[in-house]
């Protein structure tokens, strides 16, 4: 079947891939995996109520609304990218190798008190990801805000193919999935695959002054600049405090690396013309969720939480921020780092080195990647394990908490050993 009678039959119905997920009237698109087939449940998501079954094993076409291709993904993406150009509003993408969640929900939240609009789920935001928060866009949606992840060269270049975008910033360029792009340049060649969609597309880039990199790859690029006017005061407490235009803004996020994905935000706001009080509003009640740099107050003891994702340059800057921060007692609890391939080690041992010099009370470090490091100071205690961490853990009654590891290390557990 062709992509434009395909997308007539199923156009302005809700497009999923979970049958847990399937309402009344919804389209079902039966994506393979690892260990499943999603064609299996072709027949359980009509029972539920899909309308269609896009499926691509002819084993389960049952009937006329059971739509057999020949590839569902390829199908989905085809689709989406066809919707795309249907709906024609504008479109900013977002990448990069930190911050990109968290800068997308800021940015969506800021657009949104003048805008329809539509921002990626979570973190959806790869090749099946992109093409469904597309597909959720409709005819009312006035800008979209698409996240976009990737772990291999080439894979922005073809997310951009999909989502069309006409706007583009890309937060950073760390050392984040080296296993993948094999080095600092490789990432920065992937992410940059975002530019070269933009300047072959006569499109505009957002980029942050700060940023040296950022400026570099964008030379010969549309680009609205921001940062000289955004600035980041200094507070007492952990939460960053910024001055745009005489406008005091108190944020609810930590660290100068928040700061920097505020200042997008509030400078993609004022170039769509959302009002400055409406973007203060905005940042002001944006409250981080999902492990992603949480403040949880949990009796005397004040937690930072961000244990959804860790790399080297992440990691880094967390610590350098923890440092900075004023307490009696401090403590931090980090996890290994994943998918940094042969430079693992080293890393590791970096973020090692860098505690030996850090302002701390006592630090924890669990996983196999941190237990072959080599610690000299008294106050850093390695575990292979969670449980081996578990069982010599001593829940301190005050002080500041930093928790710190990739999402595999599920981290989040330690809050619960807390008094």
């Amino acid at each position: 079947m062709k992509i434009e009678k395909l997308y007539k039959l199923i156009s302005g119905k809700l497009c999923v891939t979970d049958t847990r997920k399937v309402v009344k009237d919804a389209v079902f698109f039966a994506l393979k995996g690892e260990n499943f087939d999603g064609n299996t449940f072709a027949l359980q998501s009509l029972k539920e109520g899909a309308s269609f079954a896009i499926i691509d094993d002819k084993k389960y076409h049952v009937s006329d609304k059971t739509i057999l291709v020949t590839d569902v993904l390829s199908t989905l993406q085809q689709v989406a990218a066809y919707h795309r150009k249907q709906i024609g509003l504008p479109i900013i993408a977002i990448t990069g190798s930190n911050g990109k969640t968290t800068t997308k929900e800021l940015i969506g939240t800021v657009l949104s008190k003048k805008y329809k609009t539509v921002t990626t789920k979570g973190n959806l935001n790869n090749h099946i990801g992109v093409p469904l928060t597309l597909l959720s866009m409709t005819k009312d949606t006035e800008i979209g805000v698409v996240e976009m992840g990737a772990n291999h060269l080439g894979e922005i270049e073809f997310l951009c193919k999909i989502a069309q975008p006409n706007f583009g910033y890309v937060t950073n360029f760390g050392k984040a999935h080296l296993e993948g792009f094999g080095s600092l340049e490789g990432v920065i060649k992937t992410k940059s695959e975002l530019y070269k969609y933009l300047k072959e597309n006569e499109a505009l880039a957002f980029v942050n002054t700060d940023d040296v990199i950022q400026v570099k790859q964008t030379l010969g690029l549309n680009r609205d600049s921001f940062n000289s006017e955004i600035m980041q005061l200094k507070s007492a407490n952990p939460f960053v405090t910024i001055l745009y235009k005489d406008v005091v803004m108190h944020s609810k996020l930590i660290g100068t690396y928040n700061y920097k994905n505020i200042a997008a935000a509030i400078a993609i706001g004022a170039f769509f013309d959302v009002p400055l009080q409406q973007i203060k509003e905005a940042i002001e009640n944006y409250t981080p969720t999902n492990n992603r740099s949480q403040i949880i107050d949990k009796g005397a003891m004040q937690i930072i939480l961000d244990a959804y994702n860790a790399n080297p340059t992440s990691m880094t800057l967390a610590i350098e921020n923890f440092n900075q921060l004023s307490r009696d007692f401090k403590m931090l609890v980090l996890g290994d780092m994943f998918e940094l391939g042969k430079t693992s080690k080293e890393e590791h041992q970096n973020i090692v080195n860098l505690l030996e010099i850090s302002n701390f009370n006592k630090a924890y470090l669990i996983g196999s990647h941190f237990y072959e490091t080599t610690v000299q100071n008294k106050n850093i205690f390695k575990f292979k394990t969670f449980d081996d961490f578990k069982s010599h853990f001593k829940a301190p009654k005050n002080g500041l908490l930093l928790i710190k590891a990739s999402r595999g290390m599920a981290l989040e557990r330690v809050v619960d050993l807390l008094v």
